[in-house]
């Protein structure tokens, strides 16, 4: 299975693949080839919960071109509990900052062709 497709996988169970670089242990996301930390290639994958707090995010009123019946929307940054690591995704039903304060607790609950990462409220 490709990394691509454990990634898509995992967040259809509300989890995210990580990296854990072999040589120093430090995790990033399953996107990178060489660890940030001692630059070593080895990784191992690990998988961590998908739920965190909100730490930032797009309210998209005017949506571009095939996600008009998702509006309004947000695209969020998730600050995973327990590591350092940030992960984006969709957030359904968000049309203004009162909706979704920072530090909202959140979790990954899917995975949409179209739209990606699926991330709700907790």
């Amino acid at each position: 299975m490709s990394v691509k497709e454990l990634l898509i996988e995992n967040a259809k169970q509300g989890k995210v693949l990580t990296h854990k670089c072999t040589s120093c242990g430090h995790l990033h996301l399953s996107t990178v080839y060489y660890c940030e930390k001692c630059g070593s290639k080895g990784f191992e994958n690990e998988i961590l919960e998908g739920t965190g707090t909100i730490a930032t995010y797009t309210i998209i009123t005017v949506a571009p071109a095939g996600f008009e019946k998702y509006t309004p929307y947000a695209f969020v940054v998730l600050h995973l509990d327990n590591s350092d690591l940030r992960i984006s995704g969709f957030m359904a039903n968000i049309a203004i900052p009162e909706d979704l304060p920072v530090g909202t607790k959140a979790k990954i609950t899917d995975f949409d062709e179209h739209r990606g990462i699926i991330i709700e409220k907790q």
